[in-house]
């Protein structure tokens, strides 16, 4: 009886043995695949961000932060961030009443605003307006004086017609 209890015992182990062989293979596959599939993802979510940087860079090409032989034009002044500055300036505009005096068109639901704006480099301005309705794009061409003081001349405009 002694026998058969240890013959039973001995099959009994050989038996959970195999059986943990087996599931140890499966998980081990199935581990493997899983692996592969995330770094396959892994590859693509890396050529997606390569391919994000580089149309990132590509977007910056024209702006003042970016143009250092731009930038050398305000080496003289003490401005930290000389896009922004320039920016502000712009903005100014917006706060006399009625339309902004950059802007060739009147209002025609409200007062025309500048909204975006894009310092390309040290001469040169694109800019976003609009009157809450309807839109346009305008050029400028500016310069940055010694005293700090920033005159505005507009190039060109555009105004959008709506199609409805």
């Amino acid at each position: 009886m002694k026998k058969n209890i240890f013959l039973y015992l001995f099959v009994f182990v050989g038996l959970i043995l195999l059986y943990t062989l087996v599931n140890g293979n499966k998980i081990q596959e199935s581990n493997a695949a899983e692996i592969q599939e995330l770094m396959s993802e892994n590859k693509g979510l890396k050529d997606s961000l390569q391919k994000e940087t580089l149309q990132r860079l590509d977007m910056q090409y024209f702006s003042l932060e970016n143009n250092d032989d731009a930038l050398a034009y305000y080496d003289h002044l003490t401005l930290e961030n000389p896009t922004r500055y320039i920016e502000d300036k712009l903005l100014e505009t917006n706060e006399e009443k009625g339309d902004n005096p950059l802007i060739p068109y009147e209002g025609m639901e409200s007062d025309f605003k500048i909204n975006k704006i894009k310092v390309m480099n040290h001469r040169w301005i694109v800019a976003d307006f609009s009157d809450g309705k309807y839109w346009g794009d305008i050029i400028i061409k500016y310069e940055l004086k010694d005293d700090m003081s920033v005159d505005f001349t507009l190039l060109d405009h555009l105004l959008y017609t709506r199609s409805n």
